[in-house]
């Protein structure tokens, strides 16, 4: 099942790859309006990392319910994978003006924009729209030795050195701010925590599947399909309460440990875009967030709706910015 989903999600990424190159980095810039139709056309989602990441299964989720809510036709969807989602970051910049392009991000790239010292900065794009959040999970291989949290923790705190961590995000990202909370509220310094960095979700799950590395740190969903072919094993979430989703699974505060943590993502557009192109991007992910068929996405991917638009977005990247900055600062990579 994971080889025919890795191949279909490599085939996708191929395809919106070929188109994009087929049509230029700035072909359609000057239809970049809202050109008054009710269905958006020409429209592309930049994925800062791989495929089968978290921000690839969101962005393509997306892009079907655009099309299967009749929002928008013919949406390509393709990866820029890199420096923790900044060179993505950098090429949406770099596009100035280009109303058709959005690219998928998160609390990843608002940490690697510190970590990797990116020229381009959030600052720099259009706030779009917030989608969703979501909850991280402590996730091993069915054959791992650790069978609960506290099986893990107990090793961990013995030797933490050894126990090495993986996540889908380079230094800053979610998935690297996750293990160092959770050895701080296990009385592990973070420092002493050893952590591998993988370029989404994609490259963090063969990892944890051959048993590369002691445990996995991630967003829950990016493992549903694994979960429910037994081939991973969840030892806790990271909500206030249990997910539906994974029901089975404990929440770190009901294991004793008091800790939650959410991820978010959302949408940003180039700098420089018409307020009506900024609008018809509104208009159109706030019509697919009202459709049915996102709400069944939501429920099924087990997804919390978190749904704010432009300026209070913006608002929003700007309070996550500090916050981020400031934990970077205490671990010494900002």
């Amino acid at each position: 099942m994971r080889t025919r989903r890795a191949a279909l999600l490599g085939a996708l990424a191929t395809v919106s790859m070929i188109a994009v190159s087929a049509c230029g980095a700035t072909a359609e810039k000057e239809d970049s309006g809202s050109g008054g139709s009710k269905t958006a056309t020409g429209l592309r989602l930049m994925v800062p990392n791989t495929p089968g990441s978290g921000y690839d299964v969101t962005a393509r989720t997306v892009a079907q319910v655009m099309q299967d809510s009749e929002v928008a036709s013919g949406v390509q969807v393709y990866n820029l994978p890199g420096a923790g989602g900044t060179v993505g970051l950098q090429r949406l910049v770099n596009e100035k003006g280009n109303g058709k392009l959005a690219m998928q991000m998160g609390l990843g790239v608002v940490g690697a924009a510190y970590t990797s010292k990116s020229k381009a900065t959030l600052t720099d794009t259009t706030p779009l729209a917030k989608l969703i959040e979501e909850a991280g999970a402590i996730v091993v291989s069915k054959d791992s030795p650790y069978k609960t949290i506290d099986d893990l923790v107990t090793a961990w705190k013995k030797n933490p050195k050894k126990v090495a961590v993986g996540g889908g995000s380079s230094p800053g990202g979610p998935d690297h701010l996750l293990p160092m909370q959770l050895a701080k509220a296990v009385g592990i310094e973070p420092k002493d925590v050893n952590y591998v960095s993988y370029d989404g979700g994609g490259e963090l799950l063969p990892a944890i599947l051959g048993n590369k590395i002691a445990f996995g740190a991630s967003g829950f969903g990016e493992f549903l399909d694994q979960i429910e072919a037994g081939q991973v094993r969840v030892l806790a979430v990271t909500s206030e309460e249990p997910i539906a989703a994974v029901e089975d699974a404990p929440t770190l505060k009901s294991s004793g440990i008091d800790l939650v943590f959410t991820n978010w993502r959302g949408f940003v557009a180039p700098p420089g875009i018409t307020d009506a192109q900024k609008t018809s991007w509104i208009d159109a992910l706030t019509t697919m967030h009202e459709s049915k068929e996102w709400k069944a996405e939501l429920t099924k991917r087990g997804w919390t709706d978190a749904f704010v638009t432009g300026d209070e977005f913006g608002t929003y990247l700007k309070d996550q910015d500090r916050s981020v900055a400031g934990l970077l600062a205490e671990l010494g990579l900002a």
